[in-house]
């Protein structure tokens, strides 16, 4: 078995202070900073990330919060940035995604031209490992490919922040449905 952990969108934009800040954000962030500082746990490490240039219709002056969102992670500003401790140097490679469209799921980006699913099956991973924000979007959306790609998927609930906690329980059913764990991570 060959596990990776999957990072998914900490970025300065959806951290406390970010145009889209998710609560608990940067909370997460030193969390998962923790769970890199522990070697040899995962056999690869990588990051998404949202990074827009032109996304059409997902931004708006007046958002849904649902299908269109306030200006965020564009690409080249700091609100793109990874939000510290996190750096790119953390990672074997990160997942660009959303540039000129909404794009919620890891498997949606690229780096280097090379899409999450044919880097990871390149790799023989078989098992995940997804935190990162938001529970309820992006790490839903990455776990639900993952699960469709075949993988074993776990997905690290402290590890995690939802943009609506409201409604946790509907997304971490249909996450459990889909056959994706639920779990802790261990870090205190």
């Amino acid at each position: 078995m060959t596990k990776a952990l999957i990072v998914v969108d900490v970025q300065n934009d959806f951290c406390e202070g970010g145009s889209l800040a998710v609560a608990g954000g940067a909370a997460v962030a030193a969390r998962i900073g923790q769970l890199l500082a522990v070697p040899h746990r995962y056999a690869h490490v990588v990051a998404t990330r949202d990074h827009h240039i032109d996304p059409g219709a997902h931004f708006s002056d007046s958002p849904d919060f649902v299908d269109s969102w306030p200006m965020h992670c564009v690409a080249g500003t700091p609100g793109a940035a990874l939000h510290e401790p996190l750096s790119e140097a953390d990672f074997e490679a990160i997942f660009d995604k959303g540039e000129y469209a909404a794009a919620y799921s890891g498997f949606e980006g690229a780096s280097a031209g090379v899409g999450l699913g044919q880097w990871l099956t390149e790799r023989g991973v078989d098992q995940v490992d997804i935190v990162g924000i938001a529970t309820d979007y992006c790490v839903r959306a990455t776990a639900l490919d993952a699960v469709k790609a075949g993988l074993d998927v776990r997905v690290l609930l402290d590890l995690t922040a939802a943009v609506a906690p409201q409604r946790l329980g509907e997304v971490l059913d249909e996450l459990a449905d889909a056959g994706a764990s639920l779990a802790g991570s261990g870090v205190a």
